[in-house]
């Protein structure tokens, strides 16, 4: 576990534009998914984390209840931070949230390249390959 990094729920203003802020960059300006696809109709009804490494925001990430699963989404570490185990930390405080809210399941789309790292964590490919925002994606399930 790192010890210089913090899961946070994000709750304040300041939280959720820190969450905002970094979505931005991982997803529009690095992957080049529009804005109009990167921000929904979900934000307001979806449980934001934010990961802080060294007290600076690096990661951001949010669950959502879908067909009594947790929807694991928007899952982002900033390049600068990545290869430093901070992803398993915001995942973990996603699964926290979900089980706190007694799901029993959790899913997610991951990008094909991540498929790996949700598999360390448990997570099981339960479909062919899909495109998002015109990147490939495959849907994973956990049981919490």
């Amino acid at each position: 576990m790192n010890m210089n990094a913090q899961a946070i729920q994000a709750v304040t203003e300041q939280e959720i534009e820190d969450v905002y802020k970094i979505r931005k960059l991982v997803f529009v300006g690095e992957q080049g998914v529009s804005e109009e696809e990167e921000y929904d109709e979900h934000e307001d009804k979806s449980d934001h984390v934010l990961i802080y490494y060294e007290g600076q925001p690096v990661g951001a990430a949010r669950t959502r209840v879908v067909e009594d699963m947790a929807k694991m989404e928007r899952v982002c570490i900033l390049a600068s931070h990545r290869k430093h185990g901070l992803g398993r930390v915001i995942m973990n405080k996603l699964e926290e949230i979900a089980k706190e809210k007694g799901l029993k399941k959790a899913k997610l789309h991951a990008q094909t390249h991540a498929e790996p790292f949700y598999e360390k964590l448990g997570y099981k490919r339960v479909s062919d390959v899909f495109y998002e925002a015109d990147i490939p994606h495959v849907a994973m399930v956990k049981p919490l």
